[in-house]
């Protein structure tokens, strides 16, 4: 469609943040963009569809655009984003690797994406299969007995275990007040603890960078719940005492639960239940195959040894008979998500896990531990690596012995890369690392991309030790679309709107407010 006359041209995009016109900017009063109806129902007005206390009194400030422009200004802001699908992304922990398009496709089926969450039964038997079938090679991978697929996220699946784990102590008369963590746990471990009513006891690291066992010991008494562990750890380090560890904590009664976060690392090679885990929850949206980041939808099942799987959250799919139907454990604690929790997301997991096999899901953990260990070797020239031994699916290097002959800080490094082209990797995590880079290259990465990347990081150290200081590193990104955001300032005084209207000569107040720095640091 031709654009009415008197808006500003836009016939080739424009790059750059201050070319760049705001979609404010290229509004006119009165222009449209259209898409022809796809139903069949009537034409409802406001007054009919929306009780008189809920609308609004004055009309909705929206940009008046064509569809030209809209899907212009749509697509310039897809070309800013970086993704999986454009290059590495290191970001440790998070395992933020490439999803393959074949899950993608199977979870579109039509039979799948398109059934109501409230189809009866009998109505949806080939989605109560799916999910029967994922929940039996989950808990083949993990060594379990049980699971429930309901919990949307690992957050939800570290609540929904620590739930668990209360359920079955009381079922045993038992009250226990603290759950241990590591002081390298991931951040959501205290909060999940005390959102399930404990109290968090922190055992410290020793010098191998695995939980001190002595120190863990003198922490068990008859109040300890459980501990919290990831293994491989944050480090990206195995913990190498996990069976003693899991013979201490069940002497005094307590349970081991397993955050799944790092399970990339172990698939087909070990088992949590063979450690001596109860309970183990699971990051598909990081393991098999989910799309990650944006805020979901993620999935978070929840696994357990046959003495917990009484109080799972129900129902459960099941298998009745020659077909499959709904089941609720007799003490459920209840349901954690509604519905049966983010559907496609476990067909995409199901999907991966079939495609790949036993064999196929062993060789994705080899190649995520060969990677990162091919790229602490090359780096370690360049970096301090505090814990410099064979590494799992992820490695912490650091950039304390830069920052100290130059200023290079962690965070510049990071900035700088984005200039070179990459995702930066996780910073300042885990706590006990000073100045800490969190490498996880993942299974998908080829080669000439560690190559690159190593390159990269390589010629961002050089340059500082050449300078004697950290200019370049301090001034990046130069050439991103915005500049370095003032995150302190950021989180505290967000201002997500755009204001393009002018301002009385003087107001400095609200021309801070309404600058470009204001909003972008």
């Amino acid at each position: 469609m031709a654009s009415p006359a008197g808006g500003r041209a836009t016939s080739a995009p424009l790059m750059g943040r201050d070319e760049e016109p705001s979609i404010f900017e290229l509004s006119v009063p009165g222009r449209r963009a259209w898409s022809f109806r796809t139903t069949a129902l009537p034409e409802w007005t406001a007054e009919e569809l929306v009780p008189d206390e809920h609308r609004r009194d004055d009309q909705l400030d929206l940009a008046e655009v064509s569809e030209r422009d809209l899907v212009a200004h749509v697509t310039r802001l897809t070309h800013r984003q970086y993704s999986v699908d454009l290059g590495a992304y290191p970001l440790g922990s998070c395992t933020m690797k490439y999803n393959p398009k074949l899950c993608d496709r199977a979870a579109a089926i039509p039979g799948l994406a398109s059934a109501h969450p409230a189809t009866p039964a009998a109505h949806c038997q080939g989605w109560l299969e799916l999910l029967v079938e994922l929940g039996s090679r989950l808990c083949a991978i993990t060594g379990m007995e049980a699971i429930t697929l309901q919990p949307p996220a690992g957050a939800a699946g570290e609540l929904t275990g620590l739930l668990l784990m209360r359920a079955w102590h009381q079922s045993q008369g038992h009250q226990r007040t603290k759950v241990i963590i590591p002081d390298s746990a991931h951040g959501t471990n205290p909060a999940s603890v005390t959102l399930g009513g404990y109290e968090t006891v922190t055992v410290p690291s020793d010098r191998r960078g695995l939980v001190d066992l002595d120190a863990l010991r003198r922490r068990l008494d008859e109040d300890v719940a459980g501990i919290m562990l990831t293994n491989p750890n944050t480090l990206g380090l195995f913990e190498e005492d996990i069976v003693e560890m899991a013979r201490s904590v069940h002497e005094v009664g307590g349970l081991l639960y397993y955050d799944g976060a790092n399970l990339n690392a172990i698939l087909g090679v070990t088992r949590p239940g063979d450690m001596g885990f109860d309970i183990v929850h699971m990051n598909l949206h990081k393991t098999f195959a989910v799309p990650h980041g944006g805020g979901g939808p993620g999935a978070g099942p929840v696994a357990v040894q046959g003495r917990l799987a009484e109080f799972l959250p129900g129902p459960l799919p099941v298998r009745e008979g020659d077909g499959y139907s709904w089941f609720t454990p007799p003490r459920s604690i209840g349901r954690v998500h509604g519905w049966y929790g983010n559907t496609l997301a476990l067909a995409r997991a199901y999907s991966y896990i079939v495609a790949n096999g036993g064999d196929g899901l062993r060789r994705v953990a080899e190649a995520a531990v060969l990677n990162a260990n091919w790229l602490r070797q090359r780096i370690r020239g360049s970096y301090d690596i505090p814990f410099d031994r064979p590494n799992m699916h992820e490695f912490v290097a650091s950039t304390r012995s830069l920052k100290k002959a130059t200023g290079l800080k962690a965070l510049d490094v990071a900035k700088r890369l984005l200039e070179e082209g990459f995702h930066a990797p996780t910073v300042y995590f885990p706590l006990i690392v000073e100045e800490a880079l969190m490498f996880e290259p993942t299974e998908t990465e080829s080669l000439q991309t560690l190559e690159a990347l190593a390159e990269a990081l390589e010629r961002i150290a050089g340059e500082a030790v050449e300078a004697g200081n950290a200019e370049e590193g301090r001034a990046a990104p130069r050439t991103a679309p915005v500049r370095r955001v003032d995150e302190a300032r950021a989180a505290r005084r967000l201002i997500p709107t755009f204001d393009a209207r002018p301002l009385a000569v003087g107001d400095e107040a609200a021309a801070t407010e309404a600058s470009p720095a204001a909003r972008f640091g």
